[in-house]
């Protein structure tokens, strides 16, 4: 079951951030989310913009993200590439997941993809298992946007305006 996340949710989520930064690291990438990212005030503005989503099995959460209308001011500016078209769009944000092994971020996007057509995502160039699942769902890298502290990152599109599945 996926559902809006609520403020009691939040110890959970932050269980979660770190478990996920346990997984990027042990994958090889020591860059992304220092030990402070995603933040107390990053994760309760997301619930209280009606932005965090938790994906619940058994009771218990096991994955999370910020699913956002666009347009993304970060997204505003592509380089060494480009967006396939201009289609209003959704980003995800701050995808992640307790353990792997539960299909969870397939489960997010599939349900990401029930609400809109088009979804837009970046991740940093070291997430090797970021990178592994969108391009096994389908998305296209575009290009590399900045994010606002001018950390880059490599952006993705998947519009499914054509019923493409």
């Amino acid at each position: 079951m996926i559902r809006k996340a609520t403020y009691e949710d939040i110890p959970a989520l932050m269980e979660i951030f770190r478990n996920a930064r346990r997984i990027m690291r042990a994958s090889g990438n020591m860059n992304q989310w220092n030990d402070s990212y995603p933040s107390l005030e990053t994760v309760s503005r997301d619930i209280g913009n009606g932005n965090c989503m938790v994906l619940c099995e058994d009771g218990r959460i096991i994955a999370t993200m910020a699913f956002i209308p666009g347009p993304d001011p970060t997204y505003a500016a592509i380089y060494d590439g480009c967006w396939p078209d201009d289609s209003p769009y959704h980003v995800i944000h701050r995808i992640a997941v307790d353990e792997p092994g539960h299909d969870a971020a397939r489960r997010l996007l599939d349900w990401g993809f029930a609400q809109t057509r088009c979804i837009r995502i970046d991740t940093h160039r070291d997430n090797v298992i970021m990178h592994h699942i969108l391009q096994k769902y389908g998305f296209i890298r575009c290009g590399i946007i900045h994010l606002a502290n001018g950390d880059p990152r490599d952006a993705y599109h998947l519009n499914r305006s054509d019923g493409d599945k």
